[in-house]
């Protein structure tokens, strides 16, 4: 059986925010991004077909653009929870429950 994208797009969107509070140095976290964000992007495309994956990539990365101006009004691990959340979600709905 196939890893399911849900939870390393969720797993990601902390563990980059994670890297990057923790090492002090902001594109290592954006590394985690990158890759986590890729490889879930061919996924959604094989399992889903492209327009599901745009839309699922659209997700994620508004994900992070929004928990930045999130955090400023919920704190900063309220925000990441919750956009992880969301982007899990999204993924899990619309290509990781096709089987």
């Amino acid at each position: 059986m196939a890893l399911p994208t849900a939870p390393v797009a969720a797993g990601s969107l902390v563990g980059g925010y994670l890297v990057a509070r923790e090492t002090g140095v902001r594109p290592l976290g954006g590394a985690v991004l990158g890759v986590a964000g890729a490889w879930c992007t061919r996924e959604w495309s094989r399992r889903a077909g492209a327009p599901v994956a745009t839309a699922l990539l659209a997700t994620y990365l508004a994900g992070f653009g929004a928990s930045h101006p999130l955090a400023k009004r919920i704190g900063a691990w309220p925000s990441v929870l919750t956009v992880a959340a969301v982007s899990g979600a999204a993924s899990w709905a619309l290509a990781d429950r096709r089987g």
